[in-house]
């Protein structure tokens, strides 16, 4: 085999640009590495400074804490509450009320319902008529009159509670003859 000068010269050429893609790749790998290694530190110091302002935070509450002691016990003279302090039962905090003096408002008047009265409100939620006239004929009732007189509503008002709750159980039998 004989080589001659030219053959000699695509060698060279050929394996110096092998030995130059071969230190390109090793280049590459090691700005890989350094960037790996900065996006690490820069996860590091990220994580350093919420622990940091953490600590901050825990501090300044803490001192602030001591602050608020401080102000309690040379000002106020605030304490927890005993077991004495407690009470058991609405008479006893009834007993620490003063009566009203004469020239108070009158108290502002809440109204409450108990618990047969909030039963009877969720009957009559769930035989409430429909709003449109159209929905009362699809269930099957009449038509009412667009205008009503005051006698009717005071017919309606003077109906008895078991009155009503008697044709509300009617009610709640014919629509379990319906599903069967």
């Amino acid at each position: 085999m004989n080589l001659t000068r030219d053959r000699m010269h695509t060698i060279g050429w050929g394996m110096t640009l092998v030995i130059c893609l071969a230190l390109t790749l090793a280049l590459t790998f090691r700005v890989n590495a350094v960037k790996s290694q900065v996006r690490l530190a820069e996860r590091q110091i990220t994580q350093l400074k919420q622990e940091k302002l953490f600590l901050e935070t825990e501090f300044e509450t803490r001192a602030s804490q001591q602050q608020l002691k401080a102000f309690n016990d040379v000002d106020f003279g605030y304490s927890a509450p005993t077991v004495g302090q407690y009470l058991e039962s609405e008479r006893q905090l009834a007993a620490l009320g003063k009566p009203r003096s004469p020239d108070a408002p009158d108290p502002i008047r809440v109204a409450s319902a108990d618990a047969v009265n909030a039963s009877v409100r969720t009957m009559m939620a769930v035989e409430a008529k429909p709003t449109s006239p159209f929905a009362a004929l699809g269930m099957g009732a009449k038509p009412e009159p667009a205008v009503a007189t005051p006698g009717a509503k005071k017919a309606k008002k003077s109906e008895d509670i078991s009155e009503h709750l008697a044709r509300f159980s009617g009610r709640a039998g014919q629509n379990a003859g319906h599903r069967e």
